[in-house]
């Protein structure tokens, strides 16, 4: 007996988590399992079932699958199953099925719930695990019916190879030579590993050849100086937008760290299949009145629909929504300025919210503000009034209603040059009394769509370093004030009078993520702009932990995901989109997960409201 409760300890310390167990913990294990032996084939553990405790795999294999059944995981020699059950103390959601013939070693409760109080890594452990499966669960809700698609295709996966380069100083003929010898239209330049410019073979033909300008100039004399670039990770889709709206072939692509990496061309992109949202942000493009636009724009509700039943990820939507929104209001923009005549100083109009966070979908309003570069007199002051008049109004009979708050350019405290936004944000942080922490979390999300980028750029980074500990503190105490609609028994809180009773409002705990990811974001110094980006900050800054930052982003996925099938499924049917889901028009599989994401955002409240001691303002 004693020498089979030795083998059974020596076998549980050749695996995680119990190899970081004390060897006095480790010795008293085996007394508190039991063996079990499965036969291939056999249901050990059901959905719906509390299990015996944590079923660790002595040999054999057993496959983890959801209530749909779809495989989630398979779990091998020495990985464990059911641990759902024993950190919720509730029915577990899976059916684990043996594939071979199974020996387990079956860990009884009580002691599991010992060494999670008493020994954390363990907990995290199994806790990671378990949110894993859920990620999986969520990639499988989403899993696309189409094929591949120009929408879930990353940029990065498109380079294949290096990029060209070329210095500063090169001549205009060595240039061409290395283009030549390479065997691309274009080449990139560079000093010191950073981008500086890029030069197309069209530049060689307008800027070279056409001018008789000598081969021996430097390139820095022909090239486009700051080139629009895409990051790593951009879409495909957001590519081709570009190229068409800006009517160029070539876009340089950086890594996290703003190097060149690799650059993408048209050619690159025909290869992928033709999507409904490039040709629309073409035609937006291509319109040369204001009411051309109006007559398009609606259109996106169209695009959008096409991708929700396409079970296209919610990220990928958005995205899209907010690319093609960028195209209305890029050329409102411009049709106004062209009706004008020229700005009497550089501007960046900019968007706030949802656009800014690159988060839009069917229902949004107007958000936006214009940075100047010095304070204008009374004439300029009239013309940026017109023109934010005129956009907004041209994008309210696009679709986006006009911001209750009054958020937009139409207000004149919201059309401010350079130095008068730094001089508002250091208010704010200042004395962050109720409105200032309202216009705060608004406007933190800013990001440059026309006009001089640097104005915004600058703003926004000001205001991010300007953020003090007492408004953080407040923009806390603000996100903690919302809980997610989530009973005390998991139960799903809804409406119960007035017109939207019997529905939750799933725009509230998705904006719970929003506001943790800004408040970690903005505590890490990061101006991420993207409530993924901002999360992944702050856990790279270790204000996150890892795990806790990935389980938002798959509950904001989720959420959302939920969010957008609903709305799709009103413009449909000719109704005005909303945010009130009614669980009774979902399945059981998407109510257990709505409930487990609004779990998950509720724990990382809870998390915060613990950093908010005394002191912390």
């Amino acid at each position: 007996m004693e020498a089979e409760l030795a083998e059974v300890r020596d076998f549980l310390a050749r695996h995680a988590p119990f190899d970081r167990l004390p060897g006095e913990v480790l010795a008293a294990l085996p007394r508190r399992c039991t063996l079990r032996y499965e036969r291939r084939g056999s249901v050990v553990l059901d959905v719906g079932d509390h299990g015996d405790g944590l079923y660790v795999v002595r040999s054999g294999a057993v496959e983890v699958r959801d209530e749909t059944g779809e495989l989630v995981d398979r779990v091998g020699t020495g990985e464990a199953f059911g641990m759902s059950s024993l950190l919720e103390h509730r029915p577990t959601r899976y059916r684990c099925t043996a594939v071979e013939d199974t020996l387990l070693l079956v860990l009884e409760p009580e002691a599991f719930d010992e060494l999670s109080r008493t020994h954390p890594d363990f907990a995290t452990f199994y806790a990671a695990t378990h949110h894993a499966r859920l990620a999986r669960a969520i990639g499988n809700l989403q899993r696309a019916t189409s094929g591949s698609t120009v929408l879930g295709t990353r940029v990065g996966d498109l380079l294949t190879r290096g990029p060209v380069t070329t210095s500063l100083t090169a001549t205009v003929a060595d240039a061409a030579a290395a283009m030549s010898s390479a065997g691309v239209s274009s080449i990139l330049v560079v000093a010191d590993g950073e981008l500086r410019g890029i030069v197309t073979d069209r530049d060689l033909r307008n800027r070279v050849l056409a001018v008789g300008l000598s081969p021996d100039s430097e390139v820095q004399s022909v090239m486009t100086a700051e080139p629009v670039t895409l990051s790593i990770d951009a879409l495909a889709f957001e590519a081709l937008l570009e190229m068409v709206s800006r009517d160029i072939h070539h876009l340089p692509v950086l890594d996290d760290s703003g190097r060149p990496v690799g650059l993408v061309s048209t050619t690159d992109l025909v290869r992928l299949e033709n999507a409904n949202p490039v040709y629309l942000a073409a035609t937006i493009g291509a319109q040369t009145t204001l009411a051309g636009v109006i007559a398009e724009a609606p259109g996106i509700h169209a695009v959008l629909g096409q991708l929700v039943e396409r079970d296209v990820s919610a990220a990928d939507i958005s995205r899209v929504a907010t690319a093609l929104g960028d195209a209305v209001r890029r050329r409102v923009v411009a049709l106004v300025e062209d009706e004008l005549g020229p700005p009497p100083v550089p501007y960046s109009w900019v968007v706030l919210g949802s656009a800014a966070r690159e988060e839009e979908g069917f229902t949004a309003d107007q958000d936006h503000a214009i940075v100047l570069a010095t304070e204008t007199d009374e004439a300029g002051d009239a013309w940026f009034a017109e023109l934010a008049e005129r956009v907004t109004s041209t994008l309210e009979q696009c679709g986006w209603p006009r911001c209750p708050g009054g958020m937009m350019a139409t207000n004149p405290q919201w059309r401010l040059s350079v130095g008068q936004w730094r001089d508002r944000f250091a208010d704010w942080s200042r004395e962050p009394d109720p409105d200032a922490v309202l216009h705060s979390a608004v406007f933190h999300d800013m990001r440059h769509l026309v006009g001089d980028r640097r104005l915004a750029e600058q703003v926004h980074q000001s205001s991010v370093a300007m953020a003090s500990p007492r408004l953080l503190g407040h923009l806390s105490r603000q996100a903690l004030a919302t809980r997610p609609p989530l009973g005390f028994f998991r139960g799903l809180v809804l409406e119960r009078h007035g017109e939207h009773r019997d529905t939750l409002d799933i725009k509230r705990p998705i904006s719970g993520v929003v506001q943790l990811a800004r408040i970690h974001a903005l505590r890490a110094g990061s101006p991420a702009l993207s409530t993924r980006r901002r999360l992944n900050a702050a856990a790279t800054a270790g204000l996150l932990d890892p795990d806790t930052a990935a389980e938002l982003s798959d509950a904001l996925e989720l959420m959302s995901y939920v969010r957008l099938h609903h709305q799709a499924a009103q413009v449909r049917a000719g109704r005005q989109p909303d945010n009130n889901v009614a669980p009774a028009n979902l399945t059981q599989r998407q109510r257990r997960h709505l409930r487990d994401a609004f779990e998950i955002v509720r724990t990382a409240k809870q998390h915060l409201a613990d950093r908010l001691l005394p002191g912390f303002q």
